[in-house]
């Protein structure tokens, strides 16, 4: 059994949400009903979070690499967002959940920014669970970029670095990454953030992912024994 310690903060989640087209094609839907059953799991992991321990909850919803996908599947996940982003904002201000968007924003369609900027400034005061959905992201550009802001070639520390890797949303380090749909890869996401994070895969597609399914992966996660490098510590005794 791991002893944990996370100072207060809580746990910090992330979620690659995997298994929405599959899911729909095994039915003989299209997959963009397999999105649409994705923004259910979506509501019930929020909802569960909380109560688990999660504080920081981050969901990788569009990768940069998914504008390869078919043009009709792009706008059919675009439309998607608008949607979630009218749909849930308020119940995001009634149940204290902060809503961020970390990724790039000037490639998504003009009328979804602006409802991310007020969904993000209306949900500005949620503490019980921080909600960061990754649109439009790559980890290797984020990396990139923050590198980028460093002046005259000076080394920062592992901290600063942080800071700036994640100024927009900032969070802690991931503690315990899920993925689901059954591939194991971290595909571009939070890649420095992930250093030390648990990993937990699961062959459950994103749409049937339910709040038992966040309880038993953090179940696992609280008997896995987190070291960072060090030895561990020899009972007394």
């Amino acid at each position: 059994m791991r002893t944990h310690t996370d100072n207060g903060r809580g746990l910090h989640v992330a979620i690659i949400m995997d298994g929405n087209g599959r899911w729909a094609e095994a039915r003989g839907w299209p997959r963009e009903a397999g999105h649409r059953a994705g923004a259910d799991a979506v509501r019930r992991t929020v909802e569960a979070a909380p109560k688990l321990g999660v504080r920081t909850l981050t969901l990788y919803a569009f990768s940069s690499d998914n504008w390869k996908r078919p043009a009709r599947e792009v706008s059919a996940l675009m439309r998607l967002f608008r949607i979630y982003l009218g749909r849930e904002t308020a119940r995001c201000v009634e149940n204290g959940v902060r809503l961020s968007v970390i990724g790039r924003r000037d490639r998504l369609p003009a009328l979804l920014v602006p409802m991310i900027e007020q969904g993000e400034r209306a949900t500005a005061g949620g503490a019980n669970l921080h909600l960061r959905l990754a649109v439009d992201y790559s980890s290797r550009e984020a990396i990139l970029h923050a590198a980028g802001r460093l002046r005259g070639g000076r080394a920062a520390t592992r901290e600063e670095f942080a800071r700036l890797l994640n100024e927009a949303a900032p969070a802690p380090d991931v503690d315990l990454l899920i993925r689901s749909g059954g591939e194991q890869r971290l595909s571009d996401f939070l890649l420095w953030e992930c250093a030390y994070a648990e990993l937990h895969f699961t062959p459950r597609m994103w749409p049937d992912f339910a709040a038992g399914d966040l309880e038993a992966a953090l179940a696992d996660y609280h008997h896995r024994q987190r070291r960072f490098g060090a030895v561990p510590a020899v009972k007394a005794g």
